[in-house]
């Protein structure tokens, strides 16, 4: 474990909230997402339906997705095994199945924020979409999403221009991707009319 960045003082760990993300490839061609989060205390509390031990989760949570190659949601749908108001948090019923027919590239979480937003579903879980198009992305990379050519139509990787390492008139481009490259003048023309990504949504 990496050393605080905060100077040093005595500390104790009080919680942890852990995401997992994992990504199944199936022999019909879809995906399956599995997102999980689970929140846990160092010590006891006291919630709605008595004690909860040190260790034993706040929240288990976990939302499930099908998706196809173009990243669009095909089936979706959540359970809640651990949770503060038992018979009260997991009664938003099939609330995640709204996701169905969302692009993770294409206004992603404008769309979760518009039917899933507040009391239309469960913060947490709303929350944990937010980090599906990067993860979902990750896992397409170098297989169902060219990373080194770009598209067909001749638009580069989806990662140049993404972030600062991959910027098209950078050091990194002009070495990995030297078809990519582009002088500093040509870059900020050329990155103008794209899209925004869907980290951005």
């Amino acid at each position: 474990m990496s050393s605080s960045p905060i100077p040093n003082s005595p500390r104790r760990l009080i919680h942890r909230r852990a995401i997992d993300v994992q990504v199944f490839a199936r022999d019909d061609e879809l995906f399956e997402v599995e997102a999980g989060l689970v929140d846990s205390k160092t010590q006891d509390i006291p919630l709605a339906d008595g004690i909860r031990h040190a260790g034993d989760p706040i929240h288990d949570m976990t939302l499930s997705l099908v998706i196809d190659r173009q990243m669009t949601i095909r089936q979706a749908s959540s359970v809640t095994r651990w949770m503060p108001y038992p018979g009260a948090c997991e009664s938003h019923g099939d609330a995640y199945a709204k996701l169905v027919g969302l692009n993770l590239m294409r206004g992603f979480r404008l769309g979760v924020k518009d039917r899933l937003s507040g009391v239309k579903g469960c913060t947490h879980l709303t929350e944990l979409c937010q980090v599906l198009p990067t993860a979902v992305i990750q896992a397409f990379a170098g297989t169902v999403i060219d990373t080194r050519e770009g598209s067909a139509e001749g638009h580069p990787p989806f990662q140049i221009d993404r972030c600062h390492a991959l910027r098209s008139d950078g050091s990194v481009v002009e070495t990995h991707y030297p078809r990519w490259y582009r002088k500093m003048a040509e870059a900020a023309q050329a990155a103008e009319p794209r899209a925004l990504p869907a980290s951005s949504s």
